[in-house]
This record gives structure tokens, C-alpha cells and sequence, in this order.
């Protein structure tokens, strides 16, 4: 079997057209077309639907997609590694975090990387879902308390918790009213917040009167007044601590966890463990501490 032309194959499917797998690539249009119609020829077996406006994969063309692409991806790293000598961390790094950990840490982290790796071409995308790292091209991904999945392995990197905060000037309600809230996202009803202090366990009632897109804007509405805010530890500790803020208690919740994750059959790359070490000197205990001496710093 040509390997080209099964990458090649690969790319089309990837893009789901030769058009875009042809622009993505920087690759003639009619040459992707004349290399899969060769390994059709060769295989003796259809592996795209060609309709009008539509390309789709056949049974047997999403069959060879699906036990080919990792081991491409595979031979394209171990060759990486042969010519770079096997050490040396070089060529594209794409890396997917979480908004919050990208808009407080990241930005510093990636710049002392670039200077300590001149030669890996860093780029990071800012997103909180769990990206298809295959198929999407992600050679490490961050991700908050992830789901178990056999196809990945990764580890904890850094622990962090969520406080519930106010400023000193928000008036407190009085028995059990509802505290005004500043929540992420969508507001809807009020809700309730279990907390945990030296006092014991309670419960807020909080009544969201802003909804704002990231915790970053949270912190900021917090600590004019507006109302009370569910936040990590790690971005409100210093605040706390020059009484910007008051603890109302812990969120009665399990802790956050930050994971590192790559395809479990994937090789890991030179520049990929550089990354690793990079994030274990940033972050030694992995403590929420750390992460907000990071932000602060």
C-alpha cells in the first residue's frame, strides 16, 4: 500500500472534501484526487461517495479512516524524533486549555516556554469542552476534572478549589433571603450554594443578577459589590488576604483537578515532555497557592 497516498486519503477525510483538504494542505486539488482514485485502484474498493456538493465516506473508506490515522499520526512523530535526534524539542506543538487556566496562567507560561524552546512553534486554543485530539490535531490537552477515557493518559498537574466570596460593602441579607449573585454563564433562577466554614455547614440562597462570560469578569463584579461569586481559591486568595474580599465558605464540592492528557498511542514527543517539565517547574506541589502566586506574580 502507498503510504502517501493513504495520508493523502487521510486528509480528505479529515476535511471531508478535497477542496478543503486541498487549502488546509497547500496541496493541489486534482493531485489529492488522482492519489485516493490510485489507492481506490489499488484496493480495489470505493471509499468516497462523490455526489454533486457531497463527500461522504463509504463503510469501507470510514473503516480504513479509523485504523490508519493514528498510526500515520504515529510514524510522522517517530520520524520527527529520528531527524530532530530525539532530544531536542522541536517543530509545531498545539495545545488545548480551559478559558479560566489560558486567561490566568497561560499567557506566561507559553511566553517562558517560546524562550526556553525557540525551535517548537507553540500554539494554544482557549476552550472548555474535550477536544477530539486526533482528530482535531491536538497533541496535549488541559482539561478540569476530565472523564475517564481509555484512549488518553495524562496526570494531575495542579489542584485547585472553589470559595464562595463577597465584597465587604455588598449588604448582607437578613435570616435566609437570597444573596445577589454574579454567576458564569446564563443566569436563570436563583439557586443554592452548600458552603462549608468553621461555623459548619449552610446553605446560600443566591439570586443571580449578572451573568457574565468568564470567571476573570466574575471576580471583577465581585469585587465592586454587585454580589456574592463562586471562584477558585487561586484568583481570589491575594484579594482575601488585603480584605478586597470576605470568605462566606468552601463550596461543598469535590476539589478541581487541572489533567494533562495525550493519546495513549501516541509517542510522546520531545516537545511534548519539554511541556510537561515546563508546567512541573512552573507548578512543583501542583497547590492552589502556586497557581496564585503565578497569577499575582
Amino acid at each position: 500500500m502507498d503510504l502517501l497516498a493513504l495520508a493523502d486519503f487521510n486528509l480528505v477525510a479529515r476535511h471531508g472534501g478535497f477542496g478543503r483538504a486541498a487549502r488546509a494542505a497547500g496541496r493541489p486539488k486534482a493531485t489529492l484526487s488522482r492519489r485516493v482514485a490510485e489507492l481506490e485502484a489499488d484496493l480495489a474498493l470505493r471509499l468516497f461517495e462523490r455526489g454533486a456538493r457531497v463527500l461522504k465516506l463509504t463503510e469501507e473508506g470510514r473503516a480504513l479512516h479509523e485504523r490508519t490515522r493514528v498510526l500515520l499520526t504515529e510514524l510522522d512523530e517517530t520520524a520527527a524524533a529520528i531527524a530532530s535526534g530525539g532530544g531536542k524539542p522541536r517543530g509545531r506543538l498545539r495545545i488545548s486549555a480551559p478559558v479560566f487556566f489560558s486567561q490566568s496562567a497561560m499567557g506566561k507560561l507559553a511566553a517562558g516556554f517560546a524562550l526556553k524552546h525557540p525551535e517548537v512553534r507553540l500554539e494554544v486554543t482557549t476552550e472548555d469542552r474535550a477536544v477530539d485530539m486526533v482528530e482535531e490535531g491536538y497533541d496535549l490537552a488541559i482539561l478540569v476534572n476530565p472523564d475517564p477515557d481509555e484512549s488518553l493518559v495524562g496526570r494531575i498537574f495542579l489542584r485547585d478549589r472553589l470559595v464562595v466570596v463577597a465584597a465587604p460593602s455588598m449588604p448582607r441579607p437578613e435570616g435566609d433571603a437570597a444573596v445577589p449573585a454574579v454567576v458564569r454563564g446564563s443566569m436563570g433562577g436563583s439557586m443554592t450554594w452548600p458552603v462549608r466554614s468553621p461555623a459548619g455547614k449552610s446553605n446560600v440562597t443566591a439570586e443571580p443578577v449578572l451573568g457574565l462570560p468568564s470567571l476573570m469578569m466574575v471576580r471583577d463584579a465581585v469585587l465592586a459589590g454587585v454580589g456574592a461569586g463562586r471562584l477558585p481559591i487561586s484568583l481570589v486568595s491575594h484579594d482575601l488576604a488585603a480584605d478586597r474580599l470576605v470568605l462566606l465558605g468552601d463550596l461543598d464540592r469535590p476539589e478541581i483537578a487541572l489533567w494533562t492528557l495525550y493519546p495513549s498511542r501516541r509517542l510522546l514527543s520531545a516537545r511534548v515532555s519539554a511541556f510537561l517539565d515546563h508546567l512541573k517547574e512552573a507548578f512543583p506541589m501542583g497547590t492552589a497557592d502556586e497557581l496564585a502566586a503565578h497569577i499575582s506574580g
